[in-house]
């Protein structure tokens, strides 16, 4: 078996970790520097592309959709998103690391079908956080996966997103009846609780890693 090649680093802002961008034949592989295990795989992104189905396809009658995306990692919940949408939809990703963005417009891209060329992605570079902060009854759609989950792996920063401050602040962020949806890497029931705490309606649904219905059991909270 062919080995990976290191083909890209960076450097997560506030924290000083390193991600390691590794292709193998037509595989990519991002991991943090020094740890054994994959933050992604790109032939593993079954439970990212629900986290867009399972958003888009409450939001798909509404006439030019706005959806915001936390977190681009190998750019699957964008290409999901973009795929359940109409031509009128505007889908904007937020990215905290630059090189991110740039190993999408390059190799990377390939992964997920260069969704950053479609005309109707936007890009904001920096921490979804602040977006979230700054916008009121904007968006139809608000989907998260900015770290692990509910704890935060890559950046305590993080940990803001999932708070119940976070939590209404992205509740703020939408339009009356849109929805929230959050990735997670494993079960939290506490953040269910946190969820209805902030005032919201919410579901915990279980999806799989990798189509189809095979690789690790992943959940995606839906609030409204």
């Amino acid at each position: 078996m062919a080995r990976f090649d290191l083909i890209g680093t960076a450097t997560i802002p506030g924290k000083g970790t390193q991600l390691r961008l590794l292709q193998r034949n037509d595989e990519f592989s991002i991991k943090i520097a020094g740890s054994t295990g994959e933050l992604m795989n790109s032939r593993l992104h079954g439970s990212e592309d629900a986290l867009a189905t399972l958003a888009c396809e409450r939001i798909a009658d509404q006439p030019a959709p706005k959806v915001l995306i936390g977190g681009l990692g190998m750019g699957f919940t964008l290409a999901a998103a973009l795929g359940a949408l109409g031509d009128d939809a505007e889908v904007t990703v937020a990215e905290l690391v630059p090189e991110v963005v740039e190993w999408n417009r390059g190799p990377l891209g390939s992964a997920a079908g260069y969704p950053l060329s479609d005309p109707r992605a936007r890009v904001h570079v920096g921490d979804v956080g602040q977006l979230l902060q700054e916008q009121t009854g904007v968006y139809d759609a608000i989907l998260l996966d900015v770290d692990n989950g509910p704890e935060g792996l890559t950046r305590k920063e993080n940990d803001w997103i999932y708070s119940v401050a976070g939590i209404e602040a992205a509740h703020a962020a939408l339009t009356p009846e849109g929805i929230l949806a959050y990735w997670s890497a494993g079960q939290a029931p506490e953040f269910t609780e946190r969820l209805r705490r902030a005032g919201l309606a919410a579901e915990a649904v279980t999806v799989r890693a990798h189509k189809p219905g095979k690789g690790a059991r992943h959940v995606i909270w839906l609030a409204w």
